[in-house]
C-alpha cells in the first residue's frame, strides 16, 4: 500500500515492531505506557532525516569529491567564535 504522505504526516495506525525487553523497559521508563508510540514515531522520523542527509551528503562528494576536513575545522572554529581561527579564516 504506497502513500503520497511525508514523515509525520497522514493518517495514524497501528503497526507491530518487535523489541528487546530491555528496550521497551527503558522506553516505558522514559515515556510512560501512553508516551511510546509519541516517542519512537520522533525517533523514526529524526532517524529517515539522518538518512536522506548522508544521501545528499554521499550525492555531493560524488560530484564534487570528499570534504576538506581542514576547510571543515575552519568554519567550526568560526561558529565558535574562536578569534585565532577566525582571523585565519578571513
Amino acid at each position: 500500500m504506497a502513500t503520497s504522505s511525508a514523515p509525520g504526516e497522514g493518517p495514524v495506525r497501528p503497526v507491530s515492531v518487535s523489541l528487546h525487553e530491555g528496550t521497551i523497559a527503558a522506553l516505558k521508563a522514559r515515556t510512560g505506557k501512553r508516551g511510546m508510540s509519541a516517542y519512537v514515531e520522533a525517533l523514526i522520523q529524526r532517524q529517515l532525516e539522518r538518512d536522506r542527509l548522508r544521501e545528499l551528503i554521499e550525492d555531493a562528494e560524488a560530484e564534487h569529491g570528499p570534504v576538506d576536513q581542514a576547510a571543515v575545522e575552519t568554519k567550526r572554529a568560526v561558529l565558535r567564535g574562536d578569534t585565532a581561527s577566525s582571523a585565519d579564516a578571513a
